[in-house]
């Protein structure tokens, strides 16, 4: 089975052909990280405007990178939240009016579920090599939740933030710093190179709960930073190289310890069978390699390029609730930007 996955929840145009919900035939991104880093965040309308470019090209070029044709494709996907409204609303009318030219079946998929997918891409099989229940633990720049899937399409939530996400953490932290954006990939960059000589940075904690809070974590950087006169920014008080690395480096070691120590406790009250990793945040090389060695159950990671936004993920969720499913063409659906998992 063919499926054409389409994911447009946030800045990525991203389009996929996977075949049986593993095997990737194509997986195209068409970024655009250059148009938004000079805001240091995303802008809606930019982006959404930029979905409407992107789309049909990268549509045919997913194609053409299979070697398949659109009537050898037997079903498309498509996210249809959470995300900006804009942004899902160019893919999901992509996904309805291919669906009609074509005579093809379409299927919405939760974002944050294909995530979670991304763990039974390049043929693994997470089901049978380690087996349900697992925790699942998505970490982005728009979400961080922990799941608890208790069989294939059967989630609870155990754990989610109450305010920002980790990757937006990773995001306000690194213009603090003057790094770029996103800010993941800058501070994990500039981390790898730390001695660890300045004073650790708190690890926030709920009390009673495995939720997690992240801006009390951003706030004490940038009190950090005002009291040691490396921001604001201004001509004499930028931060020098040094200052930058070992800020990093202690801001992303509280991020990956309160995230493995959440997950280590849930670990202690339900009988998980392994932990897996979903969302950007996941291609965190700190925390991939941290959380493999601390918990003691398997932990299951995606590729790196497969934690990001990608169509693939989308298109193996699918798969899969076509097998429980079948089936169907929902034209009648619509976007939901505050789209829960369940």
């Amino acid at each position: 089975m063919n499926i054409l996955g389409i994911e447009t929840s946030c800045d990525d145009t991203a389009i996929s052909i996977v075949k049986d919900g593993q095997t990737i035939k194509s997986n195209i991104i068409a970024s655009q990280v250059h148009m938004h880093e000079k805001y240091g965040g995303i802008i809606p309308e930019i982006a959404s405007r930029e979905h409407f470019l992107t789309i049909i090209p990268s549509i045919q070029e997913a194609l053409n990178e299979s070697g398949l044709k659109h009537n050898e494709i037997d079903s498309i996907a498509v996210t249809n939240g959470p995300g900006l409204a804009g942004s899902l609303l160019v893919g999901v009318n992509a996904a309805k009016g291919l669906a009609m030219a074509w005579d093809k079946p379409v299927i919405p998929i939760n974002h944050l579920e294909g995530h979670i997918y991304s763990g039974w891409l390049d043929n693994k099989n997470p089901d049978k090599e380690v087996g349900f229940p697992l925790i699942c633990l998505i970490a982005s720049g728009g979400h961080t939740e922990m799941v608890l899937m208790k069989d294939h399409l059967s989630y609870e939530i155990i754990g989610k933030t109450r305010d920002d996400a980790a990757g937006e953490a990773f995001d306000k932290t690194a213009r603090v710093l003057r790094l770029g954006f996103p800010g993941g990939p800058e501070i994990q960059r500039e981390a790898q190179n730390a001695e660890g000589t300045i004073k650790p940075f708190p690890r926030p904690e709920i009390k009673n709960s495995l939720d997690f809070s992240f801006s009390g974590l951003k706030t004490a950087v940038v009190n950090r930073a005002i009291k040691e006169q490396i921001y604001p920014h201004s001509n004499s008080n930028y931060p020098n190289k040094n200052t930058v690395t070992e800020y990093a480096f202690a801001f992303q070691e509280a991020i990956v310890d309160t995230m493995i120590r959440n997950v280590s406790r849930a670990l202690k009250n339900i009988a998980a069978k392994g932990v897996l990793l979903g969302g950007g945040v996941a291609a965190n090389s700190r925390l991939r390699e941290k959380m493999s060695q601390t918990l003691s159950v398997p932990v299951i990671v995606p590729k790196p390029y497969l934690c990001t936004d990608n169509g693939a993920m989308i298109a193996s969720a699918a798969y899969y609730r076509i097998q429980a499913n079948g089936t169907s063409n929902v034209f009648d659906m619509d976007v939901i930007p505050n789209l829960k998992l369940d």
